[in-house]
């Protein structure tokens, strides 16, 4: 009988945004292999689940302690905040192996009672790179002085985790190679994200009559790319740019106002963005972070036709050969042009389904986790 703790940084229901697809996908691929899971989530916001009930043998919630308790400065409050004496009462009741999600779940490393079990950081990001690149894209004082701080703290904690873990999986190889070569973890492994059920490749052939960019668009990067490519893009070009996303701010939406190319699609159900991704000719997908990977990209690529990136949003991904690449903005208006010119070929969906699904595939992925945990000792 395998069982396996799995502590997770929030509560992975419902899978409605980037970082919990992977964590929720993971528990029905783990079960049909066989594997019994006992579930730790942080709530704070998100509450109990009984959707999780049905993958998991046990379900146990934690309040994530936020605000002035939480502040430390030795331990990075992503991690001090997630401290549980509960949940390492739970964990102590037995010996079975440990996967914490994200560095966020990983304080349990810091107690020696843990030493002789076996115990797995899943690395979302290289978090003091990702947390850099939300202290350069911040417009928010308070905000860089906080995301400073959490990059510093990150950076001196990541080098402590490899020192008590048996094993870091990584959801890039990108990631993989700097904690293996940076940091000198020889046991680093790249572990693919796991997506949702439903995302069976649904491509279609020929054109489409717009460009998508889509986003969390309450995200601060995300609303700078937007108007990044409002400014550089959409302004020069005589095509139909949409932008659709969550929770758009005043100030993008007076923005995007501004141009009559440009068409604001705010808080879009699932459905609809599914569709707009399906039916747009070119999902354009730049970035100015190059950490982790971009669940948008993946559901873009298993979903919708032409890929325009940069080489921050796929850098370590693999996924090179599937995308257009632009690294200027003269390239990227050049591409555009061309591709709209172009039309969406079998060749094109065939190429992308042989690669992607060579790579994403939750129950193969499921079972070398099970390899990994169980059948190396």
């Amino acid at each position: 009988m395998k069982h396996l703790h799995i502590i997770c940084f929030t509560v992975p229901y419902p899978p409605d945004y980037g970082g919990v697809i992977d964590l929720f996908w993971k528990l029905p691929a783990l079960q049909a292999a066989g594997v019994n899971i006992h579930l730790h989530c942080f709530d704070y916001g998100r509450g109990k689940q009984d959707e999780l009930n049905k993958y998991c043998a046990t379900v146990n919630y934690y309040q994530r302690k936020t605000g002035l308790q939480s502040i430390s400065f030795k331990v990075p409050y992503i991690v001090s905040s997630r401290s549980s004496k509960m949940l390492i009462q739970h964990l102590l009741k037995d010996d079975y192996p440990i996967l914490m999600e994200g560095v966020h779940s990983s304080f349990i490393l810091n107690d020696e009672r843990f030493n002789d079990r076996k115990k797995i950081v899943r690395l979302h990001n290289v978090e003091h790179h990702y947390y850099h690149h939300l202290y350069q894209s911040s417009s928010s004082f308070f905000k860089k002085i906080y995301y400073f701080i959490e990059s510093f703290l990150l950076k001196k904690y990541e080098q402590t985790i490899i020192r008590k873990a048996n094993e870091l999986w990584a959801v890039t190889i990108k990631d993989k190679d700097f904690f293996y070569q940076q940091y000198q973890f020889k046991q680093t492994k790249y572990l693919p994200i796991f997506l949702p059920d439903n995302w069976q490749f649904n491509v279609q052939e020929g054109k489409g009559n717009y460009i998508l960019y889509q986003a969390d668009l309450s995200v601060d990067i995300n609303e700078r790319t937007a108007i990044w490519l409002l400014e550089n893009i959409c302004k020069q070009l005589p095509f139909n740019f949409f932008i659709a996303g969550k929770n758009p701010t005043t100030f993008l939406q007076q923005q995007i106002a501004k141009y009559t190319n440009v068409t604001l699609i705010a808080n879009p159900t699932n459905d609809s963005m599914q569709q707009l991704i399906k039916e747009a000719h070119i999902n354009i997908l730049p970035s100015f972070s190059n950490t982790g990977i971009k669940l948008k990209l993946l559901n873009a690529l298993f979903n919708g036709r032409f890929c325009l990136v940069n080489k921050a949003s796929i850098e370590g991904t693999g996924l090179d050969e599937l995308c257009e690449i632009a690294n200027d903005v003269p390239t990227m208006q050049n591409t555009i042009t061309q591709l709209m010119q172009q039309s969406f070929v079998l060749d094109d969906i065939e190429q992308r389904k042989k690669i992607l699904l060579a790579i994403y595939h939750n129950n193969n992925n499921a079972k070398q986790v099970v390899q990994w945990i169980w059948d190396n000792n």
